[in-house]
């Protein structure tokens, strides 16, 4: 039994290190996510003065003055907060239609509002667990 006491040893010494770089990876990608997020809801709410991010970010994806890129980052944010309030609004730009290599700069992203539709009916966004009260307290 001693001979494999040391690759038992290993083994449990590598399957440690693994586990704790994905817990890593795992925190610093919520942390990147939330902060994202927050990013977005302030951006959008200094320029619609409002205090509700949600609102302000479908006031800015409404609004065709605003560059693809930015009404596609306000898409990816309404599906982070997962908020239903803004799904009859990613529901309406919702075509269907996803093309293989969609830019973001030249049209609303289908890919995108898929998944925030998706995430706006109450889909799983295990991340949003983690950083959603710690942002917006």
């Amino acid at each position: 039994m001693k001979i494999y006491k040391p690759l038992l040893n290993k083994l449990l010494y590598l399957s440690a290190l693994g586990i704790s770089i994905f817990a890593f990876i795992f925190v610093i990608s919520v942390s990147w996510i939330g902060y994202d997020v927050k990013s977005q809801c302030q951006e959008a709410e200094e320029k619609y003065t409002s205090n509700d991010c949600v609102d302000s970010l479908i006031n800015l994806l409404n609004d065709d003055s605003n560059s693809f890129r930015d009404r596609n980052n306000a898409i990816w944010a309404l599906g982070q907060l997962g908020d239903k309030r803004a799904l009859p609004i990613l529901e309406s730009y919702y075509t269907g239609n996803i093309t293989k290599k969609e830019s973001l700069d030249k049209g609303l992203s289908q890919y995108e509002l898929k998944k925030a539709i998706k995430l706006a009916q109450g889909g799983i966004n295990i991340t949003a667990i983690f950083w959603r009260n710690a942002v917006f307290d």
